[in-house]
């Protein structure tokens, strides 16, 4: 299983709502199979498809003991908000608090399509919640507000981090094994490695 070049903020993928997968197949598979291992080896908790440069509804994550995937997911989530850092592996280098809901649970199917149903608080929840912003088109850093959202802008904004991402471009460069994509990574200086 190769690993795959995760593409990082600036690259249109991101910011484009991903396709429901309409074929459950063998390249299917080796999609999931091989974001898994992608997202295993750059220490990340998720890691969806626009983020290793393909533009199919489906995401991996593994959390506290939990590991798993999911096609087209429809997400849910509760009024009571939680409190906690976030990172990215497209947007390396910075984390920042992120408003997120305490509870998620999302609904979808496997990659031979059957039914998956997961649903948890805490780190899942926040996991379930900022993979399908990926899914949507959306980063975390969409998410943040005031004087956070303004630091991680100036920060994106810098000359050097476009330095930041090169080098972390260049430390995965090594691991990578596929056709899918320039790279990039996630974690997080103040907050769980989400995708």
């Amino acid at each position: 299983m190769p690993i795959l070049p995760i593409r990082t903020i600036g690259d249109p993928v991101l910011r484009t709502r991903a396709e429901e997968v309409t074929v459950f197949d063998d390249a299917l598979r080796r999609l999931v199979e091989d974001m898994h291992e992608t997202m295993l080896d750059v220490g990340g908790v998720g890691l969806a498809a626009p983020q290793v440069g393909v533009s199919l509804r489906v995401f991996t994550w593994a959390v506290e003991g939990e590991q798993g995937h999911v096609v087209n997911p429809v997400l849910e989530v509760g009024d009571e908000p939680q409190e906690g850092g976030e990172g990215c592996l497209s947007v390396p280098g910075l984390g920042f608090g992120t408003p997120r809901s305490a509870w998620a649970r999302i609904t979808g199917v496997s990659q031979d399509g059957s039914p998956v149903v997961v649903e948890g608080t805490g780190l899942l929840a926040r996991c379930l919640q900022h993979e399908t912003d990926h899914l949507d088109g959306r980063l975390f850093v969409d998410r943040l507000a005031g004087e956070a959202r303004r630091e991680a802008m100036r920060a994106i904004r810098a000359a050097d981090y476009n330095g930041v991402v090169s080098d972390v471009a260049g430390q995965r460069a090594a691991h990578v094994g596929s056709s899918f994509g320039a790279g990039s990574s996630f974690g997080a200086s103040s907050g769980p490695g989400l995708a």
